[in-house]
């Protein structure tokens, strides 16, 4: 079945691929002196990037679809050559971007390839495309299906992803291997775009951002304040039942703990450096917590009794993300993490990480969402991006694998998503449009306790180094709101929601029994308010309808008469009247069972 899916995939990125190169021949049949950038596959589709002498519009890629699909017709062919590095100087001669990119492929001492296709233009005249490019490509067009791609917008994006370089023209679009997957996928889109989480935050007013506090710093209201917490309240819940316990540790520290960490070398430009007024020391906003778990554990001397230590921590966190990279809740330059850190021994290694997976199941399921688990491991091919030699990690890797096979637990593989320290069993959640997240995370690291100099008393005194497990309930309590806000569409679930009940008495008449109601509802627990009965009866619970309250509590004569009230459910509809004591029970064990 997964080799199946694998190869269905593989093919998809080859036409991706292939359809950027006919894009980038549409751009120069109609733009001749465009600039060509880089066009890559990505998740869905492809983009290109391209320098117009003048601005595009949006119409354009109306009339860019339709060549693209008359290329497709031509049934060209996609010719994979190696060239050496005089051969693209010349090539490329008059392609500033691909020359660049020709200059530091050469340094790298990378081979140099190029893709040729000879088509024919709008004079039914021969001409020869050429691309630097890697591939892989499809072989000839018949295999795109003509009706399964579609141009989506334009962006701008910057050369190389820098605000220093030039901000170029970006053109995306979607592939799929049929009409039917790409009709699927636009009509998802119309549904996310209704979901989007930065639109239902704003109406719902869950947070803010400030131009004078700064860009991905946000600000959470009262209502927001409450879901964030929940989801907290939860995740603590669950790592305490397991052996967690919480600590506190400072927002910021030393260079020289992320300098032994290991950090320090490979995530410097996203770390915020922060300026003592009296030290010239260098200090910076910590982006994790690991490190500091670390002189937790190095703060005492430890047995093999003592282990495992598990360590949970909440404080917030801060990454130096670029601006444009910043989107609501999901990409954050504040933020924090349902964080732990486990310290154990070799053969504890297997009970930790079922335990972990256990409670990640329990949230996921709580939370309606359903996942796959990958094994993210490292790449063999580019060492340099990782901590430690390859015989820790093909350790590390072949330990992790073995618990997944030895409990039968289905999985993917992630070449190159491994931590910089160790491979990862990552969950990855479908939420209710079907798209993906990465959220909950178990991570083996042999490395970092061996890097901070951290061990134990083995049976036989002996010092040994231990284990280190990183993991993640369901990662940034912010990030995973602003997911959820859009899986559930706004419409939380009654223990996750700000208000969860609102009483809407008849008229004024009714205001005395509506109080009684909101303090016997108040004093259970349950978050509730009264809406005001100076508006109408429609527009009050047409204003429930619209905040997605849970429960619509009607209060009348009639109901005040049989201390009952007129329960109508945002996702149930209406459900009559009810006696105000069974009310008061039945929102309270839903709250608690967090149905």
């Amino acid at each position: 079945m997964n080799k199946e899916k694998n190869k269905i995939d593989a093919q998809l990125n080859k036409v991706r691929h292939s359809l950027s190169h006919l894009l980038a021949m549409a751009v120069l049949e109609k733009w001749p002196d465009a600039k060509l950038g880089i066009g890559p596959v990505i998740e869905n589709g492809f983009y290109y990037d391209f320098d117009f002498k003048k601005p595009i519009l949006e119409n354009d890629l109306v009339e860019l679809e339709k060549t693209m699909k008359k290329l497709i017709e031509q049934n060209l062919e996609f010719t994979k050559k190696t060239i050496t590095y005089s051969q693209s100087k010349k090539m490329f001669i008059k392609a500033p971007y691909k020359l660049e990119l020709i200059e530091e492929l050469h340094k790298k001492k990378y081979p140099l390839s190029i893709y040729e296709t000879s088509l024919k233009d709008k004079k039914n005249k021969k001409i020869l495309f050429i691309d630097l490019c890697s591939g892989p490509h499809i072989k000839n067009t018949k295999e795109i299906p003509a009706d399964g791609f579609k141009l989506m917008s334009l962006a701008g994006a910057y050369w190389k992803g820098s605000e220093k370089n030039k901000m170029l023209t970006r053109i995306y679009g979607v592939a799929f291997e049929s009409r039917e997957k790409l009709q699927e996928y636009v009509q998802m889109l119309t549904e996310a775009e209704k979901r989007d989480h930065k639109k239902l935050g704003k109406e719902l007013g869950l947070y803010v951002f400030s131009e004078l506090v700064g860009p991905g710093l946000p600000l959470y209201t009262f209502n927001g304040a409450i879901i964030r917490r929940e989801i907290v309240k939860f995740s603590n819940e669950l790592q305490e039942s397991i052996g967690y316990r919480e600590v506190h540790t400072p927002n910021m520290n030393k260079a020289e703990l992320f300098k032994v960490s290991g950090h320090y070398d490979k995530y410097k430009d996203a770390m915020f450096r922060v300026i003592s007024n009296y030290s010239k020391e260098e200090y910076f906003l910590k982006p994790m917590n690991c490190p500091q778990h670390t002189q937790i554990y190095a703060s005492e001397k430890r047995s093999y009794k003592d282990l495992p230590i598990r360590i949970a921590d909440f404080a917030n966190l801060y990454r130096d993300e670029k601006p444009g990279e910043l989107s609501g809740l999901t990409r954050l330059r504040s933020f924090s993490q349902d964080d732990g850190h486990c310290f154990c021994r070799e053969d504890q290694i297997k009970e930790e990480f079922l335990s972990v997976l256990n409670i990640i199941k329990i949230a996921l399921k709580t939370y309606g969402m359903n996942y796959f688990i990958r094994l993210s491991l490292w790449d063999p091919k580019h060492q340099e991006k990782y901590l430690g030699e390859p015989k820790v990690w093909n350790k590390s890797q072949k330990m992790l694998e073995e618990i997944l096979k030895e409990n039968k637990i289905e999985y993917s593989i992630g070449i190159g998503e491994a931590a910089i320290y160790g491979p990862k069993m990552d969950i990855i959640t479908k939420d209710s449009l079907g798209r993906e997240w990465q959220i909950s995370t178990i991570q083996l690291d042999l490395i970092m306790p061996k890097r901070f100099e951290l061990t134990y008393t083995d049976k036989e005194g002996k010092q040994v180094t231990p284990i280190m497990i990183h993991r993640a309930i369901v990662g940034s309590p912010e990030r995973f709101m602003g997911i959820l806000i859009e899986h559930y569409a706004g419409a939380f679930p009654t223990w996750l929601s700000p208000i969860q009940a609102i009483i809407i008495p008849i008229s004024e008449k009714q205001l005395n029994y509506a109080r009684e109601i909101y303090n016997k509802l108040k004093e259970s627990g349950v978050r509730v308010e009264i809406a005001d009965a100076n508006e109408t009866l429609g527009k009050r619970i047409r204003e429930a309808e619209l905040k997605k309250i849970p429960y619509s509590l009607i209060a009348g004569d009639k109901e005040k008469n049989n201390q009952s009230i007129n329960v109508r459910s945002y996702h149930k509809g209406q459900l009559g009247e009810m006696n105000l004591e069974k009310f008061i029970k039945e929102i309270n064990d839903e709250i608690k069972d967090r149905k």
